[in-house]
């Protein structure tokens, strides 16, 4: 017959290796210390293995296969300690799974801040996260595929609830080399329309028909911000985009902050959005707060530009 510990014993034979000594494991599990030689013995002969070396030592000394079963053992009571966390959770109303929908835009310093604390906090609750643009993440609130949106607003918005938590400058920009950089400042409507601007398309159908911060008679079409940076960079058009993510080009001069008439830096709001036939349950109400929070800190180091967008980043294009 197989060697069958149970977790009583092995919870024993980490205290034990834990404390140093029986008689101090047992004062931790509040335990004699002759039930814990007891447990430690009978756990010995069931493995048939010598875990503790106890001669000629004052305390117990692991033997290397008592160093490696140890490893063992602490794993197993790992699960042990989670599957009681999940129970635990469940009978607090908490969510077996949360699903978030985050806007691109969202400065990634504070999506990492907030997932590595939801990973303290919540150790048993299971995350699936989307990342899309514009009025992709309040489509996924509607439809109920996201319990929670983070993002700014295009358009009319209708049966969901928002939560100010904070906001993104958004900053007109260009390659140095680019003639809307060599022009004089600041540069008239008539000369920005004459160069491509990059703009974000909106791949929803909230904006369609509409146009958001587009000046430029020529435009391309880009269905990721990461894609027109990129172009932005290597000069092949000009447009907006988050101060956050191009803050090292404007210091190393890979980018420039143009100065145009119709065009200026600008706060675009971002709102914590579910819907509102559904009230957050505990850990999305936790991250709601807890966006506000990373996001005031954040913000307190962006500067305050002369304008404030009624929630719509700018460059934006509908689906053709």
């Amino acid at each position: 017959m197989q060697p069958n510990p149970t977790l009583d014993q092995l919870q024993i034979l980490v205290a034990v290796a834990d404390t140093g000594s029986f008689s101090a494991a047992g004062r931790k599990l509040n335990r004699a210390q002759s039930v814990v030689s007891y447990g430690i013995a009978n756990l010995e002969a069931q493995l048939g293995l010598k875990l503790f070396e106890r001669e000629g030592v004052r305390e117990p000394q692991l033997t290397d296969i008592g160093k490696a079963m140890l490893e063992d053992a602490r794993r197993m009571i790992g699960v042990l300690q989670r599957i009681r966390s999940r129970a635990d959770g469940y009978h607090q109303g908490l969510e077996a799974e949360v699903n978030l929908a985050v806007d691109v835009s969202l400065p990634s310093p504070v999506l990492v801040r907030v997932l590595k604390a939801f990973e303290a906090q919540f150790p048993t609750v299971m995350l699936r996260l989307h990342a899309g643009t514009l009025g992709l993440i309040p489509d996924l609130v509607l439809s109920g595929q996201s319990d929670l949106g983070i993002g700014g607003l295009l358009g009319e918005v209708i049966d969901v609830h928002l939560v100010a938590v904070g906001f993104m400058s958004m900053v007109p920009a260009a390659a140095p080399s680019h003639p809307l950089a060599q022009l004089p400042k600041p540069v008239a409507l008539e000369d920005v329309r004459e160069y491509t601007q990059l703009v974000v398309t909106d791949q929803s159908e909230r904006t369609k028909g509409r146009d958001y911060g587009v000046f430029a008679y020529r435009t391309w079409r880009l269905t990721d911000m990461r894609t027109k940076h990129t172009l932005m960079r290597a000069g092949l058009g000009w447009g907006g985009l988050p101060r956050w993510l191009i803050a090292d080009d404007l210091a190393s001069g890979r980018l420039v902050e143009l100065d145009l008439e119709p065009y200026r830096e600008t706060n675009a709001p971002l709102f914590a959005m579910h819907r509102n036939d559904r009230s957050p349950k505990p850990v999305a109400a936790w991250l709601i707060d807890q966006f506000k929070r990373e996001l005031g800190c954040f913000n307190e180091f962006e500067p305050e530009p002369a304008t404030t967008a009624p929630g719509i980043p700018i460059d934006v294009q509908p689906t053709p």
